[in-house]
This record gives C-alpha cells, sequence and structure tokens, in this order.
C-alpha cells in the first residue's frame, strides 16, 4: 500500500476502487448482469461497489472482479490496497453511534462532500450547513424533525459541526463557494439573537482563504436558481471522479451524475455568481442585515 493510500480518506478510496472497477468492466466488455451472475453475486451488488456505496470492500470480491476483467497485477495491488484500507479504517460518519440519525442518502453525501476539492452550493432559504453555528443547527432540527428526543437532536447537531472539518483539513481543505438568496439573511431562526449569532458565524467562515460567500439580492430580481436550491461537487483530477450534482427536497435527496445535466447547473451557478453581490458587498449586507436585527 502506498504512503498516499494510508492517508487518504476511506471515503476516497471506496469512490476511486468503484471508478477503476467501473471503468475495467467496461474496457473488458462486460455487462454488469453477466458478471453478478458469474460470480453469483445480486446485480445490485456491482452497483454498490461501482458506486462507492459499501462501508467496507471485500478484498476477496476485489479480486474475483480482476479475475474476471483480466486486470494486470499493478492495477491488481492498486484495488486491493483500496480494499484494505475500507476494511483497517472507519469514516467517522459510519460510526454505529451515529447510525440512528444519519439517513442512507445523507451519509453517501457526507462521504463524496468528504473527498471533494471543490463545493459550489446555492441556498435560497437555509445558510449552507458548513456555515452553521451550532445553535442555528439546533433550531432548523428542532422546527424540521417532530418528535427528535434530545439525545438524537445532540446527534445531529455533531454530525452537522463535524462536517465543517473539511474546511479546515490539513493540505487540502475544501474549496467551498456558496450562493444564497437574501431570504436567508431576513429569515429568524431560533429569534433574533440566534440570527444574529448565525450572521456573525458566516462572517466569520467567509474570512477563511478558501471560503467565498455571495447574496443574492431581491433587487437582482429573477434568476436561474428560482427552482430550488443545489450543490455540485468537483474532485481531484488524479482521484478519476466526474463531478456531480446533489439535490435535497423535504421528503428525499439524490445524487445526478449525467455529464449534461451537472454542466447545466455548472452553467446556471456561473449566472448566480454574475448577478449575486461581490463577495465584499455580500459581507456589507450581512452585517446591516444584523444590525437591523
Amino acid at each position: 500500500m502506498t504512503a498516499d493510500m494510508e492517508s487518504a480518506p476511506p471515503a476516497l478510496c471506496r469512490l476511486q476502487l468503484g471508478t477503476e472497477l467501473r471503468r475495467l468492466r467496461l474496457e473488458s466488455g462486460h455487462k454488469a448482469g453477466a458478471v453478478a451472475k458469474r460470480l453469483l453475486w445480486s446485480p445490485s451488488k456491482i452497483t454498490r461497489l461501482e458506486k462507492g456505496e459499501n462501508a467496507i470492500v471485500e478484498l476477496t470480491d476485489v479480486m474475483a472482479l480482476c479475475a474476471v476483467y483480466g486486470a494486470d497485477a499493478e492495477t491488481r495491488s492498486t484495488l486491493e490496497g483500496y480494499a484494505v484500507v475500507t476494511k483497517t479504517r472507519r469514516d467517522w460518519w459510519q460510526s454505529p453511534k451515529f447510525r440512528p440519525v444519519i439517513r442512507p442518502s445523507l451519509k453517501a453525501f457526507i462521504g463524496q462532500e468528504a473527498t471533494a476539492e471543490r463545493l459550489h452550493t446555492y441556498q435560497p432559504e437555509f445558510v449552507p450547513g458548513l456555515l452553521q453555528c451550532e445553535p442555528y443547527v439546533r433550531a432548523i432540527h428542532q422546527a424540521t424533525i417532530m418528535g427528535l428526543d434530545e439525545d438524537d437532536m445532540d446527534l445531529l447537531v455533531t454530525v452537522r459541526m463535524t462536517r465543517q472539518e473539511v474546511l479546515r483539513r490539513p493540505n487540502s481543505p475544501l474549496k467551498l463557494t456558496a450562493v444564497v438568496n437574501e431570504a436567508v439573511l431576513r429569515r429568524e431562526v431560533g429569534g433574533a439573537d440566534v440570527t444574529r449569532q448565525q450572521l456573525g458565524y458566516m462572517i466569520d467562515m467567509a474570512r477563511l482563504p478558501n471560503v467565498r460567500l455571495q447574496v443574492v439580492p431581491f433587487k437582482a430580481g429573477l434568476h436561474p436558481a428560482m427552482n430550488g436550491q443545489f450543490t455540485i461537487l468537483t474532485f481531484r483530477n488524479d482521484a478519476g471522479l466526474k463531478p456531480l450534482l446533489y439535490m435535497e427536497k423535504l421528503a428525499d435527496a439524490w445524487v445526478l451524475r449525467e455529464d449534461h445535466t451537472v454542466a447545466r447547473y455548472h452553467d446556471a451557478f456561473d449566472e448566480l455568481q454574475a448577478v449575486a453581490a461581490s463577495p465584499r458587498e455580500s459581507l456589507r449586507m450581512i452585517d446591516q442585515a444584523i444590525k437591523e436585527l
């Protein structure tokens, strides 16, 4: 196992392993269903492996797929190394204590967020999760999740705040570009005191060199994201992973990977940045909202 692999987060190893397994299958001309039938697996097992959805990947599964695809010795060694990482190290969100409060779609997104190089997000109603302070997180969950007991509330808050570590990770912090609607600044969440604290926290976070924050003012009128929030994740070139689009609604969330769809949202995000206030003017708008509270 290489030194780079030893220091890589398990989530990244799973994603890279899945990407390579899919590449090998396609290059060798095999269909997923035929491979599953040959190995006496369910077709969904192939899908989960190729999407990096399994928390742990069995070394024997990787060896079997490499044999079917005719992978060379160097490739087999690399992919087996990825599998070993998933067996010997665990990402923080895979801890059993978080299992009751992290739904599968969110767990998958956290894994992708933790391995991304860049994250572009538009939020029309809430402060983006990576820029939320603890009291704001608590107020949102109290308002949107009915019947949540105090222990689960504390776990959800811990999950949200721990996710923010990607903005301060050593060597390669996540580069975040967030665009929010002016309504985010004006909507009181948890009362005036909590809202003031949250707006001040946004200003502090926006001063990080890897964070860019812009506000779309009401006076901008119609814009390309009137249909709602979205997030685009982009990965390192050497990760071999395509950008993906994450969208979340009240009762569901999903990931889209089609090139033309992701490109369309990239274009929309560029247009949003063009109509939004500059980062400096956006901070002035946030400061003004604090004063008006």
